[in-house]
């Protein structure tokens, strides 16, 4: 079936979340890219301070998840995701007038505090909406966002000819038809909760309770440590390859992504839940994440084969990155629901997001440092040997919760043959109109 077909096969609200993914990484990543270079450029800022800024966008997303789906619990997922569409409209709109270090600051916080309001209820919309349709949902809704991913750039460099302020002008207009859009079109919906009159800090120990979801939470960091390597380690492996041509390689590798991505998802979706259960699709996924720098470590340098085997060797880590994100991300959503038993979902989107942020930053850190250490000691191939590693541990820790028993979670499941992780798929209670 095709993408259109899928995609009309979904009700309003759905399809309306996809197109407002598309939106959103459009109007993200048409921008983003170039900000790092307008600050040191244009505006002169010091290297520190172009960190600043950048940190705090970061973390003023990563860092408020959870209170993001905490909201998005208590006030319903529709005011979240329009409030948070606006926060970004005002956070791209100031960064067009904003030339000093505080404004700048200002802007960056709140378009990293608009992801934080936004992506928690989007997620827990769409899995509401769907309701069983769930894995099927999220593989589509992963079509309109890497295509979101794939045309932002391309967007941005053309705007890019003119001036960054107009780029940064049409970014904040592409937000603002998404908030208006999202405001007059989507309904307004509501989650239930089990227990609507618990405090804040009571419904947080109870995701934290959750020792099944904190446990799949902590094991998937190592699939956004290894797919997050296609904007660190395989740029910078393009730059080690062919300096004079690493923008034009690390140009490929982000379009064959994105192109892997968008033409292969429902296919990779539907094969694996053909032959199954979530369980074994998600360890499946992280294995082939965790097989994806295999090229790279029989190649990683252009010393023995040349420059044109190591940039294939590239590409090649590229697609099956791509295939194995694929792979992973639908499941992934929906196990983030089954082990919520369909209560707080957005609060444990929240909890969750946090929880692979912090350990995307780790990540980071210490993928660096093994870069540089690995090529200042000639093992460049070390770097690739430590990343698999890490998603052969992932693999391993997925393996284990898939086959053990539901332990004391915040709400007992049951054994299904089809479990997420082990536990039986549950449904969101249907959202109450506000």
């Amino acid at each position: 079936m095709t993408v259109v077909a899928k995609f009309r096969g979904f009700d309003l609200p759905a399809r309306l979340l996809m197109v407002n993914q598309f939106g959103i990484n459009l109007g993200f990543y048409m921008l983003m890219p170039y900000l790092a270079g307008y600050l040191a450029g244009p505006l002169g800022l010091a290297a520190w301070a172009v960190g600043l800024v950048l940190g705090v966008r970061n973390f003023s997303q990563q860092g408020m998840f959870l209170l993001g789906g905490t909201l998005a619990d208590r006030l319903g997922y529709k005011p979240l995701i329009v409030g948070g569409c606006l926060l970004r409209t005002g956070g791209f709109a100031l960064l067009v007038f904003a030339t000093t270090l505080p404004g700048l600051l200002i802007a960056s916080a709140a378009t990293g505090f608009a992801g934080a309001l936004f992506n928690p209820a989007v997620r827990a919309y769409l899995a509401a909406d769907a309701g069983e349709r769930r894995v099927e949902a999220f593989a589509l809704f992963n079509v309109f966002y890497q295509a979101g991913i794939l045309a932002g750039p391309l967007v941005g460099l053309a705007l890019m000819a003119w001036d960054f302020r107009i780029t940064a002008g049409s970014a904040a207009a592409v937000f603002a038809a998404l908030t208006v859009a999202q405001l007059l079109a989507l309904p307004a919906h509501r989650a239930e909760t089990a227990t609507p009159r618990t405090s804040v800090l009571q419904d947080w120990r109870t995701v934290a309770a959750n020792r099944r979801f904190v446990a799949f939470a902590a094991a998937m960091i190592g699939s956004y440590v290894l797919s997050f390597q296609v904007y660190l380690a395989l740029p910078l492996q393009a730059g080690y390859i062919d300096r004079a041509r690493a923008q034009a390689i690390t140009s490929a590798v982000f379009v064959i992504s994105g192109v892997v991505a968008v033409a292969g998802q429902l296919r990779i979706t539907s094969w694996l839940r053909t032959r199954w259960p979530t369980g074994r699709c998600l360890v499946i996924g992280m294995s082939l994440l965790a097989a994806s720098f295999l090229p790279l470590m029989i190649v990683p340098t252009p010393r023995r084969f040349g420059t044109t085997v190591a940039i294939a060797a590239l590409l090649a880590t590229a697609v099956l990155l791509a295939i194995g994100t694929a792979a992973v991300f639908p499941f992934e959503m929906d196990t983030v629901v089954s082990l919520a038993d369909g209560r707080l979902v957005a609060t444990h989107y929240g909890f969750y997001s946090t929880v692979v942020g912090i350990g995307i930053l780790l990540g980071n850190l210490g993928t660096g440092a093994l870069v540089g250490a690995a090529r200042a000691a000639g093992v460049d191939w070390a770097v690739w040997v430590g990343l698999t590693t890490i998603g052969a541990f992932a693999a391993l820790a997925l393996h284990r919760l898939d086959r053990s028993q539901p332990g004391q979670a915040a709400t007992a499941g049951t054994d299904h043959p089809n479990t997420a992780i082990g536990r039986e798929p549950h449904q969101i209670k249907p959202p109450a109109s506000r």
